[in-house]
């Protein structure tokens, strides 16, 4: 009997370990990583702000523009995104990539689509759950609400037209134009992508929407979609 209780209490430190270990792990999946994105996040936003507010360095004669080149370096940040349907103080920087280190400083851009106001498809992905949860709320945005995308030179105001729930394999919506593919692409849109349901990835929740407005940035003047 006595080799008997040593082993019933031997299982059980093993499984108190266990859990232990297994609510520490929940606790840092919920909480920590979201402390540690929006630390994250709000430098990646601040080094933004302060590289725009330095004068741009001239182009070398012949090199592409900002604005037509897509050559944006992987994790560099390129613009500032603001959905006001989640918040007024709802903002969140634009990071080239979608990897898993991209989506912890902000919302993450696919690289082979469309720059920010440019003719194509702007696709961009982010968390909706867990590693700051940016997109948490992405079931609340409805249609007609306005994505305002801020770059260092204008502001590019978006509406919302539709939401759409699909499996993880339909990359079509990251086409130039999605669901028509191998079309040329006329107009500016936005594709927005997280998960779906919020706490599990077997699906992707979308929401597509098109450019209704560029406004020039000038120093800290709001555009007419985000000053009321």
């Amino acid at each position: 009997m006595s080799g008997l209780r040593v082993a019933v209490r031997s299982l059980g430190e093993v499984l108190i370990t266990l859990g232990a270990l297994i609510l520490l792990y929940v606790v840092y999946q919920l909480f920590w990583t979201n402390v540690t994105a929006d630390q994250a996040t709000n430098a990646t936003a601040t080094q933004l702000r302060q590289e725009w507010s330095r004068p741009p360095v001239p182009a070398r004669p012949g090199a592409p523009t900002p604005a037509a080149s897509a050559a944006v370096p992987s994790g560099d940040a390129m613009a500032l995104m603001y959905i006001p349907r989640l918040g007024k103080d709802w903002v969140e920087p634009v990071v080239q990539g979608v990897a898993l280190s991209d989506l912890a400083r902000g919302i993450g851009h696919y690289p082979s689509t469309a720059l920010p106001g440019q003719v194509g498809n702007f696709a961009v992905a982010g968390h909706r759950a867990t590693h700051g949860q940016p997109l948490a709320y992405i079931d609340q945005i409805r249609d007609g609400d306005l994505v305002v995308v801020e770059t260092r030179t204008e502001w590019f105001t978006y509406v919302v037209d539709r939401h759409l729930i699909v499996a993880p394999t339909d990359t079509w919506v990251l086409d130039p134009v999605p669901g028509k593919p191998g079309a040329t692409p006329t107009a500016s849109l936005i594709t927005i992508t997280s998960c779906n349901p919020r706490w599990a990835s077997y699906q992707r929740w979308i929401i597509f929407g098109h450019l209704v407005s560029t406004t020039p940035r000038v120093g800290d003047t709001l555009p007419p979609s985000l000053a009321g």
